[in-house]
């Protein structure tokens, strides 16, 4: 038998197993980070290991000296002295800090060195359970000696009895020319091995006992993002990895801070505006940029992506979004997530158009939302040929919100015979090139989007008979492309001018 650390748990397993008998159930082409342990450059970091008797933590130091934090044996003495739904305190032990009895605000992962009765021999080390203000006995400058970068729901199982057992300095790798990414199920795994198959991410402003709204908007670009569980390495840079399957997409330039490694952003202006970015090294924060998430669990992956690997992604919390649903799925959704539902009609034969709040974090943190239903009858349901048309495709589901949705939505505009016309509101830096334009005859019920060629760009309409003249838009070929088709033509016989016309994708 070997012994190999999978996702931070130990295996026993037999000698010659594989990487795909060992994770049967992994999803096939996305990449494993193998760590040989044996034959890494060890080097000590700025972090360190606190395990206790829930959990094991992850601490990046600010820098401060904390003498109890360099002495192993000292760690023996740290029990848990109190607690409540701010925060934790460890110790006591003596210090030579000198308090300030002054209140200071403290973020959700900060580790204080603070006192009780502001005497430094009774100091304790305290850990922030949630954004509070609070005189906890430190210096002038707050007394943050450390923040909790990985482990973070331990703070919140600790009770009664708990007790720190263990102080490790964290130490890096720096070889990687024997650790790798990789998708072979067949590889061989080897005795002492570190293998990781996922990324984790917490969504900033999320946690269990408190939901905060700051980065709410660009979250939810962050959960669209990911919402296949899918990470795809556009880009690999010392500093970096990206994902570019939404560049493109305007995104809210909410929350800018310093981004430390294992810290997730969004782009929010530049050429790369809408790209989701992973750290791998301290960089600072910069106003293009908005803070959206933090690593928890994988950043071993993270390191070692290089460009082209697809990379499973865990998101917490998971997406909220009801447009699209059958009004009896949405309120089961509701249900499970715990969120009341206020809704204009309760018919079973209806489904979601429109969500308020918007936004995953807004939802949660009301727990409840307002959803405005239609009927199947007035929902009409199209097919898109990414095939043939894969930028026009883009440009219409970000027009019309299938991008973001399941459900979209695009006006009236002119109905004339066998044609019907709409003009979704199109954004004057998008672009529709011409792309997949008719040849010979176009096909009935065909759906087309006008391209740059024509001024009438970004006009979608639809032709319910075949014609050899003219495209669904009413323009000549060449100022055509073809997108797909319309399945529900008989539902939009009934679409009259100046109406919301809903739809929906049904892939093929």
């Amino acid at each position: 038998m070997i012994r190999v650390h999978l996702d931070g748990e130990l295996h026993e397993v037999n000698e010659g197993s594989t990487l795909g008998s060992l994770i049967p159930e992994h999803p096939a082409g996305s990449a494993v980070a193998l760590i040989r342990p044996a034959t890494q450059e060890q080097e000590k970091t700025e972090s360190i290991t606190v395990t206790t008797t829930s959990g094991e933590i992850t601490l990046e130091l600010t820098g401060h000296e904390v003498e109890v934090l360099e002495r192993p044996d000292a760690a023996g003495s740290l029990f848990l002295h109190w607690t409540d739904r701010y925060a934790a305190a460890f110790g006591p032990f003596p210090s030579s800090i000198r308090p300030e009895r002054k209140p200071h605000l403290y973020e959700r992962g900060d580790v204080i060195l603070g006192c009780g009765g502001y005497d430094p021999k009774t100091s304790y080390l305290i850990f922030s359970k949630s954004r509070h203000l609070a005189d906890h006995g430190a210096d002038e400058t707050g007394g943050v000696v450390g923040r909790v970068v990985s482990g973070r729901a331990v703070l919140d199982r600790w009770a009664t009895g708990d007790r720190v057992t263990k102080f490790e300095p964290v130490i890096s790798w720096a070889d990687t020319s024997r650790s790798f990414t990789t998708t072979d199920p067949n590889l061989v795994i080897e005795d002492g091995m570190l293998i990781v198959t996922h990324v984790e991410v917490t969504a900033q402003g999320y946690a269990p006992e408190r939901i905060t709204t700051e980065a709410a908007g660009s979250v939810e670009h962050l959960l669209i993002t990911l919402q296949s569980g899918k990470f795809l390495v556009g880009r690999a840079t010392s500093t970096h990895i990206l994902d570019q399957k939404l560049v493109g997409t305007d995104v809210p330039a909410q929350y800018e801070r310093p981004r430390r490694e294992g810290t997730v952003t969004v782009r929010t202006g530049g050429p790369s505006i809408g790209g989701v970015y992973i750290y791998r090294a301290d960089v600072p924060s910069s106003p293009a940029h908005s803070v959206v998430g933090q690593v928890v669990h994988g950043i071993e992956l993270v390191k070692l992506a290089k460009e082209g690997d697809l990379l499973s992604m865990k998101v917490v919390p998971s997406r909220i979004d009801l447009l699209g649903l059958p009004l009896p799925e949405a309120k089961k959704v509701a249900k499970d997530r715990g969120i009341s539902l206020v809704i204009d009609t309760n018919a079973a034969d209806r489904i979601v158009v429109s969500q308020e709040p918007g936004t995953t974090l807004d939802v949660l943190s009301e727990r409840s939302a307002t959803v405005t239903t239609a009927p199947f009858e007035k929902v009409i349901d199209i097919a898109l040929d990414d095939t043939q048309a894969p930028l026009s495709c883009d440009v219409f589901r970000r027009i019309t919100g299938l991008k973001e949705h399941d459900a979209g939505m695009m006006p009236a505009f002119f109905i004339f015979d066998d044609v019907y016309l709409f003009k979704p509101k199109i954004p004057t830096t998008a672009k529709i090139y011409p792309e997949n334009c008719p040849v010979g005859e176009v096909p009935a019920a065909a759906l087309a989007i006008t391209n740059d060629a024509r001024k009438g760009t970004g006009l979608v309409g639809v032709r319910l008979s075949a014609n050899r003249e003219f495209g669904p838009t009413s323009e000549p070929f060449e100022g055509t492309n073809i997108i797909g088709r319309v399945i529900d033509t008989e539902k939009l016989k009934k679409v009259k001018e100046r109406q919301m016309v809903y739809i929906r994708e049904v892939k093929q």
